[in-house]
């Protein structure tokens, strides 16, 4: 059974830091590129980070130099480290699983909010 399951979310002042962490099992991890996505009421779901499975990195515009996505082959982790968070950050991040020809994975979603 495929599993992916997010943690860290919560409630940061502007200028703080998170670090979400996905836990994935069910499938073979390391041939899977990764990738976080938010989401708010009434908009299309975002795609913020993503990692491969060769651990090349893309990073939306409005993340870059503040977001940090990285993956644990090992441990079947992925984390996105995100410093000096902004209220336009509050969403709902998920964490998804894609490869070429196979069908993609999403977690449930962890609640980020930024407010002071």
């Amino acid at each position: 059974q495929v599993q992916l399951v997010e943690s860290g979310g919560g409630l940061v002042q502007p200028g703080g830091s998170l670090r979400l962490s996905c836990a994935a099992s069910g499938f073979p991890f390391g041939t899977y590129a990764m990738s976080w996505y938010r989401q708010n009421p009434g908009r299309e779901r975002e795609q913020v980070a993503a990692i491969g499975a060769g651990a090349g990195t893309y990073y939306a515009d409005s993340v870059k130099g503040r977001f940090t996505i990285s993956r644990d082959n090992a441990k079947n982790m992925v984390y996105l480290q995100m410093n000096s968070l902004k209220p336009e950050d509050t969403a709902v991040y998920y964490c998804n699983a894609d490869r070429p020809g196979a069908r993609d994975y999403w977690g449930q979603g962890t609640q980020v909010t930024v407010s002071a």
